[in-house]
């Protein structure tokens, strides 16, 4: 029998995954350690959910790469006066860099996650397209990946709505799994962004002006690591209509207000432009692009394209591009593509 691994994790998607490939493969399962709260009560958790399911499972330690790589990144671009997406970078270097190299370093020639996204060979070239499910599509969160990560992952799940991963699990007479859904950000358990950051910085992130896109200066801000561009709340700033944050400047430590119309921008620039194609778009290409997970996605057109930097044009206004967020491209379902959001802009 063929055999494939199983990045394991206690909940409903991977435990499906192990469900559906069972019919297949001997199923090797692994979790990844990266010193999340609680993580000991998971292991013990998804060690008995392995002998309920047959499975061997490997407990795989990556708490210092996930500090260096992930934490350090998220802590590093609040400092920055950006918006990061920890999941993003763990997904590319921790899930589908170290901890699948590691999968593969047993012989094991495949591993298979509980993402809802769909792999498909095209003209012998692999693609990553969204999954079926719109409300659980996470295609977006995996557009960083290279081809070579893309070969050696598969996604039982890509192809079925959540309702239909706990109907069928519960067919197979696990019954206690809904309303566990896990948390977005694994190490943020039991705490917000502001917390953690407050306790990671200290002393670093200090009180400042809040000025508007004119600079004047008319409040205080408490840290520019409790904001984030499109925030309403937490300004303390009455006036005629609400105030929104517009940017965060971290070299002067200001944060810059505006009202709803000055979120509003039709270009943005990326840095590190990350293709799963053989062939990168062209200026004047078009795409669905969405600028963060929850964003549906909006037509554009591709102004510039080099080595090092991305330039996109919207067919309409999109409001709160942030900076340190992701501008992914999409084609028919397709991830072709990401950049890091390094600037928005309005054409003149």
């Amino acid at each position: 029998m063929k055999q494939i691994g199983l990045a394991m994790s206690g909940g409903v998607d991977s435990t499906a995954c192990a469900l559906l490939l069972k019919e297949h493969y001997q199923v090797h399962g692994f979790l990844m350690d990266i010193g999340q709260p609680g993580f000991s009560d998971q292991a013990e958790e998804v060690h008995a959910l392995a002998g309920r399911l047959g499975i061997k499972l490997e407990v795989v330690d990556l708490k210092h790469h996930f500090k260096k790589i992930v934490l350090d990144y998220f802590i590093d671009s609040y400092r920055k006066g950006k918006t990061p997406n920890p999941c993003m970078a763990c997904n590319r270097e921790i899930k589908c860099g170290l901890f699948l190299d590691h999968v593969s370093s047993t012989g094991l020639p495949a591993m298979a996650t509980g993402h809802y996204v769909r792999r498909q060979e095209i003209n012998g070239e692999v693609g990553l397209f969204e999954g079926i499910d719109p409300h659980k599509d996470q295609s977006y969160f995996l557009a960083r990946l290279t081809t070579s990560q893309l070969n050696r992952l598969r996604f039982p799940l890509g192809s079925m709505h959540k309702e239909d991963t706990y109907r069928f699990i519960e067919s197979h007479g696990f019954l206690d799994f809904r309303g566990k859904e896990s948390q977005d950000v694994c190490f943020l358990k039991g705490t917000s962004v502001a917390e953690y950051l407050d306790a990671e910085l200290g002393s670093g992130m200090e009180p400042g002006p809040i000025v508007t896109l004119d600079g004047e200066q008319i409040g205080t801000h408490l840290g520019l690591h409790r904001y984030t561009v499109g925030q309403r709340r937490g300004l303390g700033l009455p006036d005629h209509s609400p105030w929104y944050v517009c940017g965060l400047d971290a070299a002067t430590n200001r944060l810059i207000i505006g009202k709803n119309e000055e979120l509003q921008a039709t270009v943005v620039k990326g840095l590190a432009p990350n293709w799963l194609v053989s062939s990168p778009p062209a200026a004047g290409d078009r795409f669905k692009v969405k600028i963060r997970s929850t964003h549906r996605g909006a037509a554009a057109i591709v102004r510039k394209i080099d080595h090092g930097c991305l330039e996109l044009e919207f067919d309409q206004p999109q409001r709160a591009i942030s900076p340190g967020q992701y501008a992914v491209l999409y084609d028919n379902g397709r991830v072709i593509g990401s950049a890091e959001i390094s600037a928005q802009t309005t054409v003149p």
